[in-house]
């Protein structure tokens, strides 16, 4: 995908004056650094000092331990999976190579590569990603725990490779803060976890092509941070990368100054990306997850090296780890909103091991859990390394007494009904910032899940780049469970990561079973939503209204992979199983609508669920279509039986 005259219109539109300027500002660096490349300062002396405090290693669970090796024999077998593409080649990594596509990156000045443009690069993730090397912090964390030198030889050997064929401004690896900043922080837990390993000095600070790397990768973050309507996510994984390298790399006659720099950074985007209540403001959960992630490990390089922070960067962390233990269902699993990418900021454990599990296990040993979180049972690797690093410290602040379920300034909602059902009412801002760039056309959407299970789903993600029909359907509305009309979204976009229109929602009601909400996001017309949760029958009641004139309307339900849907008429029976069991509920659709199940249809895309990025398979979808009606409503009742 290459980016029209039209686009670069549209997303200059979103940027303030400041934001211009500084991009002016990269412009021109970026035209000097195509011919002025300075040499690394001369290094001597260096020590790294940041390792793990004696007996870390030997409060890791077994089983996680088990896991963690496991994985690491499937890598030194050269297998990975990454977005749905299976990898047998990762032994001898080409850089370079999108194996999804069968492209290959060109070489050239980092900021002439049309990384954007699939059919000259390729699937741009599917080249980046291993190129985060944490698949080599799981190797290193292999020898760490095992101490067989085999896992550690292969990281060395990867390493030398990745920083032979990609030197510094030359290539693809060269072109994304993101990339660089991520980068940096595994290369940190690499030297950490090699501590034992005899090579570790000579790979590292004694090594002259180790050091110009890590120097240059600092340079770079300095000079092109990610900026006004793109300070996101991106923004703080550069600052974390900069700072955790700058702390435990502190080799360089500018450490001092990146260091103090990425923390203030780090700082203000967190309070920035972060809600009062916890929750991220880009509104897409698996970025809430990568976020909280970053702003551990880079608590624990602070305390590791010492480095005072302030008593905010642990208030946003604490928060935010708080608003995850309160928006989770039974099973540990968060709500699928907004984008996601399947991004991680520190990876140590092996397949099998949850995420957000393990994030509650870190926030217990280093914040404390409260009364109402939910029970914990997983094990991880992670979690013992970070508390090990991270010293405790009593909060400042008055914390939860009891689960939040509403969040105001998230416009978020999570209704909890009889026997484990859960539902997530959304009527939040649009996104994050004026572009909105993780944002999907999804308000009023609704989650409802029955014991983990997805009944009505929300469908997800699946691509970014290159296919731009995939990526439009499923950030739409009708890509959600949501009404639409006139078969137009909600909010316009202007691009794959760019919204030029928001769609403006308002709670107008949340208690603990009941929620209404409405928003503008269809000229002369205003979408208003009710939802009630059984306080002890285990139904859902949702209804529709809309205020204005007759309009066409198509409002959608999408079901989870497990279900199967028997519709006749306006009523759909689904089943599925769960733990051995089989479940059934009862799904009464408007009468005022025609009703049709679709599935797995591609002309245009319907009927689709995304499991994971770059992964996707036919789910069913049930639509309604008609008009409006004056002030008539539609009611859509949900029974589940047994």
């Amino acid at each position: 995908m290459t980016m029209s005259a039209g686009w670069y219109l549209r997303r200059l539109s979103r940027m303030g004056p400041q934001e211009v300027a500084g991009r002016v500002g990269d412009a021109v660096r970026r035209r000097r650094w195509r011919s002025a490349r300075p040499d690394c300062p001369s290094v001597t002396g260096a020590r790294f000092t940041a390792v793990l405090p004696a007996g870390t290693l030997a409060a890791i669970p077994p089983d996680a331990a088990k896991r963690l090796l496991a994985e690491a024999d499937r890598l030194m077998a050269g297998h990975a999976e990454y977005f749905g593409v299976v990898r047998d080649d990762l032994t001898d990594p080409d850089w370079w190579y999108d194996p999804k596509t069968g492209h290959r990156a060109p070489w050239g000045y980092a900021f002439d590569v049309p990384y954007r443009d699939e059919d000259a690069v390729g699937d741009i993730k599917q080249i980046w990603e291993p190129s985060r090397h944490q698949y080599l912090t799981q190797l290193a964390a292999a020898y760490a725990i095992s101490g067989n030198e085999r896992y550690a030889e292969r990281v060395a050997a990867h390493l030398r490779s990745w920083w032979a064929a990609n030197p510094p401004l030359r290539g693809v690896h060269w072109i994304s803060g993101i990339e660089l900043g991520i980068r940096l922080l595994s290369w940190v837990w690499i030297r950490r976890l090699l501590d034992g390993w005899p090579g570790a000095a000579e790979l590292f600070e004694h090594n002259p092509v180790a050091l110009h790397q890590i120097w240059h990768h600092q340079r770079w973050l300095a000079a092109f941070p990610s900026r006004g309507s793109s300070a996101n996510n991106h923004v703080i994984a550069e600052a974390a990368g900069q700072f955790a390298a700058a702390c435990a790399f502190d080799w360089f006659p500018a450490s001092a100054r990146w260091r103090a720099d990425a923390l203030k950074s780090l700082e203000r985007h967190l309070r920035s990306n972060t809600f009062p209540s916890g929750l991220n403001r880009e509104l897409a959960t698996e970025y809430h997850g990568l976020v909280l992630e970053l702003g551990l490990a880079a608590l624990a390089e602070a305390d590791a090296a010492g480095v005072p922070v302030p008593a905010t960067v642990r208030l946003v962390l604490l928060r935010m780890t708080d608003a995850l233990a309160a928006v989770v269902d039974n099973r540990l699993r968060p709500p699928r909103q907004g984008d996601a990418d399947d991004g991680h900021g520190l990876v140590v454990d092996g397949a099998g091991t949850d995420r957000w599990a393990s994030l509650l296990a870190t926030g217990d040993a280093v914040f404390g859990r409260l009364g109402w979180w939910p029970a914990v049972t997983g094990t991880d690797v992670r979690t013992p390394l970070l508390a090990a690093l991270i010293k405790p410290t009593e909060p400042s602040v008055t914390r939860p007494v009891s689960r939040p379920t509403h969040f105001a300034d998230a416009g978020m909602t999570i209704l909890r009904g009889p026997e484990e059902l859960w539902c997530r009412c959304d009527a939040g801002p649009h996104g994050f910032l004026s572009i909105a760039a993780h944002a999907h056309a999804d308000a009023l959407s609704v989650e409802v899940r029955h014991d983990g299970v997805e009944v009505l789903a929300d469908p997800g993600t699946y691509c970014y780049h290159g296919q731009p029909e995939w990526r439009q359907y499923f950030r739409s509305t009708l890509g959600h469970n949501t009404l639409q009309l006139d078969d137009s979204d909600q909010s316009v976009s202007g691009g794959p990561f760019l919204w030029t229109r928001h769609a403006r929602s308002r709670v107008l009601r949340a208690d603990t079973f009941r929620w209404c909400a409405e928003h503008d996001g269809y000229e002369d017309s205003v979408h208003r939503r009710e939802v009630q949760l059984g306080a002890t029958e285990r139904k859902l009641k949702v209804y529709d209204e809309v205020r204005g004139p007759n309009r066409d309307v198509r409002l959608a339900f999408h079901l989870g992979p497990a279900l199967v849907a028997d519709l006749m008429g306006n009523r759909a029976v689904l089943t599925w199983t769960r733990d051995g069991e089989d479940r059934s509920a009862v799904l009464d659709l408007p009468g005022e609508l025609t009703w049709r199940a679709h599935r797995g249809e591609t002309n245009p895309p319907l009927g689709w669920y995304s499991a994971g990025f770059g992964r996707k398979e036919p789910s069913t979808t049930l639509v309604g279509t008609g008009f409006t009606n004056g002030t008539q409503g539609f009611t859509t009742v949900l029974k589940f039986r047994g």
